[in-house]
């Protein structure tokens, strides 16, 4: 479940710098990157990305926020580390593998030319790629990213697996609600955001 291809079908690059690269590809253009960068078998570097992700994400909203984590034995800078190796290294990659189980599943009686399990990691790994500025405090960046996510996660469910968008949408709602949604706090973010946009509303009227 973690291969790492040397020399993928689809000519991936490798490294940091590789890493940067996707990372602006997968905001600006999705459609060429799901397309041409989605190797069969290749999910080590989607989950090296997932974490990095994950670790930007972190690692703002530790240097933030008061209280972000858990303190053990009066140790906050360790406690820091251990709390960002936990989320990247234990709760990140089981997270995405339990989505791309639900999934395939879903994707079984939904698409008939569907792609293998690997590329739903790998598409579930990439479309993470707006919540590195997760931990930015601001209810507007956080809804904004959340819902970024969440569209990248449909429409690279409907490239990769050959799906028309619309029916996409349906068969990729409810994973990606509750990575997005749950896993990652988004439903909480889009609500306060509503609410602060309903109170200006109501203020500029009023």
């Amino acid at each position: 479940m973690t291969q790492w291809v040397e020399n993928p079908e689809l000519g991936r690059e490798r490294g940091p710098i590789a890493l940067a690269r996707a990372w602006v590809e997968i905001l600006l253009r999705p459609s060429s990157f799901f397309r041409a960068k989605i190797a069969p078998g290749d999910q080590a570097p989607g989950l090296t990305f997932a974490a990095t992700v994950v670790f930007f994400a972190e690692a703002i909203r530790l240097a933030t926020t008061a209280d972000a984590y858990p303190v053990v034995a009066d140790q906050p800078a360790a406690s820091a580390i251990l709390w960002l190796l936990v989320v990247m290294v234990l709760v990140t990659p089981a997270g995405i593998h339990l989505t791309a189980a639900l999934q395939t599943v879903i994707l079984i009686g939904g698409a008939g030319d569907r792609a293998g399990v690997s590329k739903t990691v790998q598409v579930i790994c990439y479309s993470l790629a707006p919540l590195a500025f997760l931990g930015v405090p601001s209810v507007w960046v956080k809804a904004a990213v959340v819902l970024w996510a969440g569209a990248l996660f449909v429409y690279g469910i409907a490239t990769v697996h050959n799906v028309w968008l619309p029916k996409a949408v349906g068969l990729a709602a409810l994973p990606a609600i509750l990575l997005v949604g749950y896993g990652f706090g988004g439903n909480a973010h889009v609500l306060a955001a509503g609410e602060r946009l309903l109170e200006a509303i109501e203020q500029a009227i009023g």
